[in-house]
């Protein structure tokens, strides 16, 4: 959703760096800041936790683990999580949903064609960007963060909820795309065996979309040619 959806790739960036930079200058150690690089390596389309655990790894820091309810101030991974969700929330509130036309046009013209399209996302907030976006009813089925809690599905890179997504719409992933702007996204689409795995180039990284499995690049997916009917 973020970032091949809607334009919402730069507002995680910016709760995720006010997160990170906050964090490292707490522990007073003159550590190096969060970078962009560090976004789409270590966060970029992955599960808050999963995203807090995975850079500060990088980082080789150590703290507990915590409990999924830890609010915001507690200093454990699923506190750092919560706080990151309060940061996108506010971010949200102030600048609203920019959406991409080249993307919001592509799905109108496969639901036009009678060809189901899914939305997977690792965002627990993905109605209500949607909902901002005017976007609620784009789609045939959803696989959002709420439900890779609920079915514990592995997040991103793993290919749980693509094939989740996959079964919702009644399809073998052989027979599905995978439309996806985050490195971790196009590695879960190659894991899981898809028929073809689109990367969304919006950060510059089209070789390291490629790296990672994607079929296809493209900066926008109004440059993609669609041709509908039988083979």
């Amino acid at each position: 959703m973020d970032g091949v959806v809607t334009d919402t790739a730069r507002v995680h960036e910016r709760a995720w760096t006010r997160l990170f930079d906050g964090f490292l200058a707490e522990r007073g150690r003159g550590e190096a800041p969060f970078t962009s690089d560090d976004y789409l390596r270590y966060v970029d389309g992955r599960p808050r936790v999963d995203g807090v655990r995975s850079f500060l790894a990088s980082r080789s820091i150590e703290i507990p683990h915590g409990q999924p309810a830890d609010p915001p101030t507690a200093h454990t991974v699923c506190g750092l999580a919560a706080r990151k969700d309060a940061m996108f929330l506010h971010e949200l509130d102030e600048h609203g949903v920019d959406v991409f036309p080249g993307t919001v046009a592509l799905i109108r013209a496969l639901r036009t064609a009678q060809v189901a399209v899914a939305l997977v996302t690792a965002s627990r907030n993905a109605v209500r960007v949607l909902d901002a976006a005017g976007l609620t009813d784009l789609f045939d089925a959803r696989v959002d963060g709420i439900d890779v809690d609920r079915l514990a599905l592995a997040g991103k890179p793993e290919p749980d909820t693509y094939l989740e997504a996959a079964r919702r719409v009644g399809f073998p992933a052989s027979a599905c795309v995978v439309l996806e702007d985050a490195l971790a996204g196009v590695e879960a689409g190659r894991r899981g065996a898809f028929g073809v795995v689109v990367g969304v180039d919006r950060a510059h990284h089209g070789a390291a979309l490629r790296d990672a499995g994607a079929d296809v690049v493209v900066t926008d997916l109004s440059d993609l040619e669609v041709r509908f009917g039988t083979a």
